[in-house]
């Protein structure tokens, strides 16, 4: 029997756009999907088309709530959450988009933030945002966009365009143009947001040639980011919750306490490890950032991102055909030992603790009997060997060994893999219930939002624990599993001797 009132959360990833409703004590009982298509223009471009977007948006929202309705659950509130960094530039007259998303894992930028930091700028950008000068980040793009479509710069100026971030995107149509915001964890990420005082930075801005005009207003995660504009949807809907969507799957594990830590795994791998009411500046090239911030008040994070975790596995899926299905791997996994086999999935660059954007996939260790089980057992083992690098950064940052880790996202289905995991990372690893953390995170803020929940003490009592893989495996294959590792990361990045 679900529990009501239920929230609406729509989730636009970098291959997909989802809408689940979830009851009151966090369970999804209502889901849409559409698959997103990827636009490559050039080696090391990737794009999305905004308006295919919107069109998965309005279908997968209309599926979910005609859903609820066929069953008389009442949705109160919508939460939003997306892939960050992707960038979109469109007219404030009509919305238009002036050109096709950048997204977060377009690397066309590099040489400009290459020379951002020959210029002698990255520590600016590092104290103020927290986040190191690289084409992931939004405020390149922006530029980019400025400097290389007809008329934008021009238009930019006179106040005639808007910036955003995909959430912002979304509620400008959502409102039908009412509301240009974005929330601080969105902000957070376009390395123009002063993440100490909570502001646009004018010096940034001057710095990437940015006018201020374009940006949106930055709100809580929590707030009030208007409602449905009338003829959307059947009735109008109060939109009360946004965040990234690592930001988000971090709220969704209730990673609420410094020291609590998560990964997400989906195309990429995202691990956020909380800091508190105080940001911690890395020494191991991770990034600072904003976990949420509730009534004017920010939690911080440190953040490790990996470009490539599930994306691996879509490239043994559609690239070289040798598996069918996702799940395969598993099976296969099972059946093959390392063998000195190692992938470096540095399809576009690797990212921290490396931040190598020159850096390209490469497998090692190929023999004349390596076969489809040995590749496969290798792209899974990447994504843990990555967590490994991200982990002990995070620890030394943080000054404190982690105690577990709480994981979700698709790939964290995978038994195999969560073991491996476990085994690598040497300390516990808890799946939860619902591993859709992402969307969920977005209902449980779009929650507290409408007043559905009192506080995060009360959503830290609805995370679920499913399944806990503890360490099996011994320490000597452990230290020669990641020596392997090691050697294969500096043949891509040219450190090998």
């Amino acid at each position: 029997m679900a529990h009501g009132p239920h929230i609406l959360a729509l989730d636009q990833g970098t291959t997909s756009t989802r809408a689940i409703v979830f009851d009151r004590a966090g369970a999804p009982v209502a889901t849409a999907q559409r698959e997103l298509q990827q636009i490559y223009p050039q080696s090391g471009w990737v794009e999305h088309d905004p308006e295919e977007i919107w069109q998965a948006v309005l279908e997968v929202c209309r599926d979910v709530r005609a859903a609820c309705a066929a069953e008389a659950r009442p949705v109160v509130a919508m939460g939003i959450t997306n892939q960050r960094e992707t960038t979109l530039l469109w007219d404030r007259a009509t919305g238009k988009p002036v050109h096709n998303a950048i997204v977060w894992q377009d690397r066309r930028t590099a040489e400009d933030c290459r020379a951002i930091t020959e210029s002698g700028h990255a520590d600016l950008i590092s104290e103020r945002t927290g986040l190191l000068p690289d084409p992931y980040f939004s405020a390149s793009k922006l530029t980019w966009l400025l400097d290389n479509i007809d008329g934008a710069r021009a238009r930019a100026e006179a106040g005639a365009l808007a910036f955003g971030t995909i959430d912002s995107f979304l509620l400008w149509r959502l409102t039908g143009g009412a509301v240009h915001a974005t929330d601080a964890t969105n902000a957070s990420r376009t390395m123009l947001f002063d993440i100490h005082h909570q502001i646009w930075d004018e010096e940034l801005l001057a710095l990437w040639r940015i006018p201020a005009a374009l940006l949106p207003g930055v709100r809580d995660s929590a707030a009030d980011f208007g409602e449905t504009a009338p003829g959307l949807f059947e009735a109008p809907l109060p939109i009360r919750g946004i965040a990234g969507d690592q930001q988000a799957a971090a709220f969704g594990q209730a990673c609420f306490e410094p020291g609590m830590v998560k990964s997400t795994y989906g195309t990429g791998a995202f691990v956020l490890l909380n800091t508190g009411n105080q940001p911690v500046a890395s020494q191991n090239r991770l990034l600072t950032t904003l976990a949420y911030r509730l009534d004017g008040q920010p939690a911080y994070a440190l953040e490790g991102s990996i470009f490539v975790a599930g994306a691996a596995v879509q490239w043994l899926r559609d690239e070289l055909k040798i598996i069918d299905a996702a799940h395969d791997t598993e099976v296969l996994a099972q059946g093959a030992s390392n063998r000195g086999v190692y992938m470096v999935p540095a399809f576009t660059g690797l990212g921290a603790p490396h931040w190598d954007p020159d850096a390209r996939g490469a497998l090692f260790g190929l023999t004349r009997d390596t076969g489809v089980a040995e590749i496969a057992r290798a792209a899974l083992e990447a994504v843990a060997y990555q967590t490994h690098d991200l982990l002990n950064a995070m620890a030394g940052d943080h000054g404190q060994a982690l105690q577990s880790l709480r994981i979700d996202g698709g790939m964290a289905a995978n038994d195999w893999l969560a073991q491996f995991l476990a085994d690598i990372l040497d300390i516990r690893v808890d799946r939860p219930a619902v591993i859709e953390t992402t969307a969920l995170g977005a209902a449980f803020l779009a929650g507290l939002g409408s007043g559905v929940y009192s506080g995060l003490d009360e959503i830290a009592t609805l995370w679920r624990h499913e399944t806990s893989f503890a360490p099996a495996l011994g320490k000597d294959e452990r230290n020669s599993l990641l020596t392997g590792w090691r050697d294969a990361v500096a043949r891509v990045t040219g450190l090998a001797s």
